[in-house]
């Protein structure tokens, strides 16, 4: 079973910035609008991009559309021998539907 954080988790971690997240949507998607800071990493693209991400001790909320694909993503990061044992791994619940929040608009930031 995958932690979900709710949107207003996901905000409030990311004002801290102790959280990093991962935008699993297309780049054209991603472009129109993000959570700040969070990194492009398409859902298809994520099995052979997880090995070159610098994994560190932060934790980590996988973001989608709707909050399924994003369970999919966290279940694959939390099982990469690179991820640390004591690093969260998280869903947004909901996805980018319940995202209320600003969202930044531009293209994709490096891993």
């Amino acid at each position: 079973m995958v932690e979900e954080l709710t949107p207003d988790e996901v905000n409030q971690r990311v004002q801290k910035g102790d959280i990093r997240v991962i935008d699993t949507r297309p780049p054209a998607e991603y472009e129109q609008g993000h959570i700040p800071g969070s990194i492009n990493v398409p859902l298809g693209d994520l099995p052979s991009m997880v090995p070159d991400i610098d994994w560190d001790d932060t934790d980590v909320v996988c973001a989608c559309p709707v909050g399924e694909s994003s369970k999919q993503a966290a279940m694959l990061i939390s099982s990469y021998e690179g991820v640390e044992d004591d690093v969260v791994v998280a869903s947004m619940a909901g996805g980018y539907e319940e995202w209320t929040f600003e969202l930044e608009t531009g293209t994709a930031a490096d891993a």
